[in-house]
């Protein structure tokens, strides 16, 4: 049986990984006609935070080193773009083959609906599209 470390009152004392005792709330509980406790294990939470208090102070830093003309960045000498000379060249030249499209309208018979809930064919302007391939174009 294994050796269990107990407190003066008898509890058993817990630990965490690192070895330090766990803060246990123990009461005791009736298990199978004997005495037993129960204890509550506190955990420790962290906040992932950290790196952004990190940054935010770097930041505050860098701006108060400028605000208090700790850094001072001053120009020497101006500068200018590389001057550049491009002479001569011709631009390409394509022939293009496009689709032939005609767009117009013819006559053609709709059923449209009459007030009286019938039918008649009413002669209506619809728009017609034809296209012929770059192909037969030729």
């Amino acid at each position: 049986m294994a050796n269990i470390e107990t407190d003066a009152a008898g509890r058993p004392i817990a630990y965490d990984s690192a070895g330090r005792p766990l803060a246990v709330d123990a009461r005791p509980v009736a298990v199978g006609g004997g005495a037993a406790y129960a204890d509550r294990t506190v955990v420790e939470r962290r906040s992932g935070g950290g790196w952004l208090l990190a940054l935010l102070i770097i930041v505050a830093l860098v701006v108060a080193a400028f605000a208090f003309k700790l850094i001072n960045i001053d120009q020497i000498s101006g500068g200018s773009a590389p001057k550049v000379s491009v002479t001569g060249g011709e631009l390409p030249k394509f022939k293009v083959d496009t689709a032939k499209v005609d767009v117009g309208t013819k006559t053609t018979e709709v059923t449209t609906p009459t007030v009286d809930v019938g039918t008649k064919k009413t002669p209506v302007e619809v728009p017609t599209v034809s296209v012929q391939k770059a192909d037969d174009t030729k």
